[in-house]
C-alpha cells in the first residue's frame, strides 16, 4: 500500500545491521521515510552483531547476501533468512543460488537485481506479502521490463508469496500462510524445470 504514494521512501531491512544503518539513514533523509521492521524477525531469537560506532546503510543500495549462477531469489526482510536456509538445503543437491535482498523497496535499487537476474537467468521472489499488488509484483515488472534483462531469462519469474487472504491470527494457520524456506525450495526447482530443455 505504502509504495503507491508517491514521495514516500521505504526501507525493509532483515539484519540488526542493516537495521540500525537504515534507521540511521532515515533519520538523516530530508525526505518521509517509512521504515518498516517485520513483527516476528523483530521478536525472533535470531541474533547478529550491531557495530557500536557511527555507520549507516545508504537507502536504495540492495545487498547480495549469497553469490550463486543457477537462480536468483530476491528475498525481502525475514524472507531473506528462508531464502538463506533454502540455499544452504539446495546447495547440497549441487544447485546453486544467489540471494538478493532490496533493503530499500522505494527507492529500489532495479539495477542490482536486474544484473543478479542476468547472470542466472532465473528468478524466484520471495514476499511475505499477499501475491496481488505485492513489492514482488513491482520487482518482477522492474525485471521483465527490461528488455535485455527479459532477453536473459531462461524461465518466467516466480512470485512466492503469501496467498490473497487475511493472515489469521491462529499461530498454526498463520505458518501455514507465510511463506518460508520449503516454499522457496519448491519455488526455484520450478523455475529450474521450467527452463529445462
Amino acid at each position: 500500500m505504502f509504495m503507491n504514494l508517491a514521495g514516500l521512501k521505504l526501507v525493509m531491512p532483515s539484519t540488526p545491521y542493516e537495521a540500525k544503518g537504515l534507521m540511521k539513514s532515515a533519520i538523516q533523509d530530508n525526505n518521509p521515510v517509512v521504515f518498516f521492521e517485520d513483527q516476528i524477525l523483530a521478536a525472533s531469537a535470531e541474533k547478529s552483531p550491531v557495530p557500536e560506532e557511527e555507520y549507516t546503510v545508504p537507502i536504495g543500495d540492495a545487498d547480495v547476501k549469497r553469490q550463486g549462477g543457477d537462480v536468483t531469489v530476491v528475498a525481502i526482510s525475514k524472507m531473506v533468512g528462508e531464502a538463506l536456509r533454502a540455499v544452504d538445503e539446495l546447495a547440497g543437491e549441487g544447485t546453486s543460488v544467489e540471494v538478493v535482498d532490496p533493503r530499500t523497496l522505494v527507492p529500489m535499487d532495479a539495477e542490482t537485481i536486474r544484473a543478479s537476474v542476468r547472470k542466472t537467468g532465473r528468478v524466484v521472489i520471495v514476499d511475505e506479502a499477499c501475491l496481488t499488488c505485492s513489492a514482488a509484483a513491482e520487482i518482477s515488472a522492474l525485471i521483465t521490463e527490461d528488455l535485455v534483462t527479459f532477453r536473459t531469462l531462461k524461465a518466467p519469474p516466480k512470485r512466492v508469496c503469501a496467498p490473497n487472504v487475511p493472515i489469521p491470527y491462529s499461530p498454526v494457520m498463520e505458518r501455514f500462510c507465510l511463506p518460508d524456506k520449503d516454499n522457496v525450495i519448491q519455488g526455484v526447482k520450478e523455475v529450474l524445470v521450467a527452463s529445462a530443455p
